[in-house]
């Protein structure tokens, strides 16, 4: 879920705007971002073009592309997709959306996250472009959304946020409409407020919204099932990493004293933490059909073959927790 976003109009004097303008405007920003390693050499981006009349009528749908180096040079998959978007006749609305990995810092070292920002570019009917650009890390906070504060990490980090969306607004002519207050922060033109005088809007709001939407998220990967493993306890857990193409993706986990296992996914890997969860649960499906105990699925588990497509179980020896918000903490930070 975005902690914030910010918000350009663009709307030119004359001669209103063309897509392979606003792709141009994307790669700028792009590359504002990668200035400060905000943004990683290669990303992701979508574009969509879809008639002003009927929002039904999709023309164009290129969906993960990879963003590389020259992204608009002849051949790339980004630059076809823009050439099928020109030559769309009709009034039309064209979306162009880049997922940004990108790395934050702490004291001792960068960490990457895979979407560390998002840039969104709608293009009505040629006459205005909005630019939307949403962050999905808290390192830009003095206040992180597990209710610390953060004084190292906002110093480290605020200000390459700070100077990127001022040289975004300078390409785009004015400053941005910051997005609204929602669970976790309250945008300013340059940044962030500093909740610390008043405190944030809400407490644990990690445990509250971010948490469960992550669950949904996850589950809505697998057919709906009454054979498994409760979802949470209050017990100690042990875990297990998983591994996937060199990344750790999230940690498999089976209650100590009850019921309970599951898979939680590593926040920082993105969309690919998800996909090998699915797997994953489905294994427990399988283990709680034999009539295995948690932890008895989670060894199973561990001696089956192996499946490259969800990841590999690193280590032999399973780890153990205190409590279950312990592993959702490890999972959604680093």
């Amino acid at each position: 879920m975005p902690v914030g976003d910010w918000t350009w109009e663009v709307v030119p004097a004359s001669g209103g705007v063309r897509p392979a303008q606003a792709a141009d405007v994307a790669v700028e920003i792009w590359n504002i971002l990668a200035e400060r390693e905000l943004a990683a050499p290669v990303g992701k981006v979508d574009v969509s073009v879809r008639i002003a009349g009927d929002m039904r009528d999709v023309r164009v749908d290129a969906v993960g592309m990879p963003l590389v180096p020259e992204p608009l040079a002849p051949g790339a998959a980004f630059a076809t997709a823009v050439g099928q978007a020109e030559s769309v006749e009709e009034d039309c609305v064209v979306t162009i959306r880049v997922e940004c990995p990108g790395f934050w810092l702490e004291q001792g070292g960068k960490y990457r996250a895979e979407k560390l920002f998002a840039v969104q570019m709608v293009l009505w009917a040629g006459n205005s472009l909005m630019v939307t650009l949403e962050t999905y890390s808290d390192a830009w906070l003095t206040v992180d959304t597990r209710d610390r504060e953060q004084p190292e990490v906002h110093t480290l980090n605020a200000p390459r946020l700070a100077a990127a969306l001022e040289k975004i607004s300078a390409l785009l002519g004015s400053a941005p409409d910051p997005g609204d207050e929602n669970h976790y922060a309250k945008p300013t033109q340059d940044g962030f407020e500093d909740v610390r005088t008043e405190g944030p809007a809400y407490t644990d709001s990690w445990g509250t919204f971010e948490v469960p939407a992550r669950a949904r998220l996850l589950r809505s990967r697998v057919p709906d099932s009454e054979d498994e493993y409760e979802e949470t306890t209050d017990h100690p857990v042990r875990y297990l990493a998983v591994e996937h193409a060199g990344h750790t993706v999230g940690y498999l986990w089976a209650s100590v004293a009850d019921d309970a296992a599951g898979f939680e996914p590593r926040v920082a890997v993105g969309e690919i933490a998800f996909q090998a969860g699915a797997g994953w649960l489905l294994g427990l499906r399988e283990a709680h059909s034999q009539g295995l105990t948690p932890l008895a699925a989670l060894d199973w588990l561990a001696r089956q073959p192996s499946r490259p497509e969800i990841g590999l179980i690193t280590g032999a020896d399973s780890r153990e927790v205190m409590s279950l918000d312990a592993l959702e903490e490890l999972s959604g930070r680093y």
